[in-house]
């Protein structure tokens, strides 16, 4: 399967438990942290539910 990059441009302060429970689950945990994670339908629902906090980079 293929990689993305994903980069995490929001702060989990003030959000839902939810959420911060999502970028926790991407590997995200700081802001500009960057992480590569396979390309799958779980992954693009997650970053469907927060894409007020993170970025795709090519």
């Amino acid at each position: 399967m293929a990689k993305i990059k994903i980069k995490q441009i929001g702060s989990p302060i003030r959000r839902p438990k939810v959420q911060r429970q999502i970028l926790i689950g991407l590997g995200l945990n700081k802001m500009h942290k960057v992480v590569e994670v396979e390309d799958t339908p779980e992954v693009r629902g997650a970053l469907k539910k927060v894409p007020h906090m993170v970025a795709v980079v090519d």
